[in-house]
This record gives structure tokens, C-alpha cells and sequence, in this order.
């Protein structure tokens, strides 16, 4: 299932212009230890893409939701359950605010 553009491009934007860290653990926990910048390109029911720096290269991941995302609000759930099990996954502490 994949969501309507003016909702993919919503959650890219706030993504990408307010949690890129957020990004960055995810790919690092879930798809390049390695990866030094993550940006989000895109998502459907079933994950998310993002594209990541490793060694100075662009390298196109994705990381599957602990869940299908039936609703817009299913995203921000994934994506938070993916960014709290990628920081344990790291043995990073949790955000202040988070």
C-alpha cells in the first residue's frame, strides 16, 4: 500500500527538516553501522527509505515498520518505535525531550 503524495512529502519534510539525528540512529541501528548522514526519501505500508553517507558514498537503504502502516498516524508510530529500538540497539541514551 503506498500513502498519497501530499502525505509522503509531509512526513519527508518534517523528517528531513526536523529529525535527521532521529535518521541517522535508525539507518545506523538498522542498515549501515557505518553511516555517517541519513536522509529520508521515501516510505510505503511496510517501511521506510532513507538515503545514507557511508565513506563519503550515497547508499539507498530501507528498514522495514515493526508493523504494516494502515493510517497516517501509523507512521510517526513506526518511525518512533524504529528510532527507541535503534537507540537500545546502540546503547545510546534516550533524547530529554523524547
Amino acid at each position: 500500500m503506498s500513502f498519497p503524495p501530499e502525505v509522503v512529502d509531509a512526513v519527508l519534510s518534517h523528517m528531513n527538516g526536523d529529525h535527521t539525528d532521529d535518521s541517522l540512529v535508525i539507518v545506523r541501528a538498522f542498515a549501515e553501522p557505518g553511516a555517517t548522514a541519513a536522509r529520508m526519501t521515501g516510505l510505503d505500508a511496510d517501511g521506510g527509505e532513507w538515503a545514507a553517507t557511508v565513506d563519503g558514498s550515497t547508499v539507498a537503504v530501507r528498514v522495514p515498520w515493526t508493523e504494516p502502516a494502515v493510517e497516517r498516524a501509523d507512521l510517526r508510530r513506526e518511525v518512533v518505535r524504529l528510532y527507541d529500538a535503534g537507540l537500545e540497539r546502540l546503547g545510546l541514551p534516550p533524547r530529554e525531550d523524547h
